[in-house]
């Protein structure tokens, strides 16, 4: 387990559900503090619903890290991004889950439950969740994507001052 995280939200859409509850076991198993943002079974649902109440969890510091599961991980990686401070980083193998947290400080973990088994999936949040960003020459990186946030952010409110959407 790594201390210095204090919560982890999770959610999938119907296609992640069973890999969803596995990693919560898992999670829960390894000490970890974890809420379940849904959903409850695997009825049909829109993986944009639960991708959007993932990423406000982690922008309102409700969360440190969150963890997402659709059929491929396309779809939610789609969704999250779209968020100035996310960086939400597809994995299904253990180098990626590792250098996507030391080089670019993910702060969620998306994955398919189509894609992924049980044991690599466990692996694969195992590795994000006790890796650390490495900081140095990808810090200045990292305040880069910030800075195009700050633009988009900017893009956006001009948008809705004009009346355009």
């Amino acid at each position: 387990m790594n201390p210095l995280i204090d919560k982890i939200v999770i959610a999938s859409d119907h296609a992640g559900y069973d890999l969803k509850e596995s990693v919560i076991t898992y999670l829960l198993q390894e000490g970890y503090e974890v809420e379940d943002f849904g959903p409850k079974n695997s009825d049909s649902v829109d993986y944009p619903d639960y991708g959007v109440s993932v990423a406000k969890a982690i922008l309102e510091a409700k969360a440190n890290r969150g963890i997402l599961i659709c059929g491929t991980g396309i779809g939610m990686s789609i969704v999250v991004n779209r968020f100035p401070g996310i960086r939400g980083t597809l994995c299904s193998d253990l180098y990626t889950a590792k250098l996507c947290r030391e080089h670019n400080d993910s702060n969620i973990l998306i994955m398919g439950g189509r894609v992924v088994g049980k044991g690599l999936a466990h692996e694969i949040v195992k590795t994000w969740l006790t890796t650390s960003f490495e900081g140095g020459r990808h810090t200045k990186r990292i305040e880069k994507i910030e800075q195009i946030d700050e633009i988009i952010k900017r893009m956006t409110e001009t948008v809705k001052i004009r009346g355009d959407v």
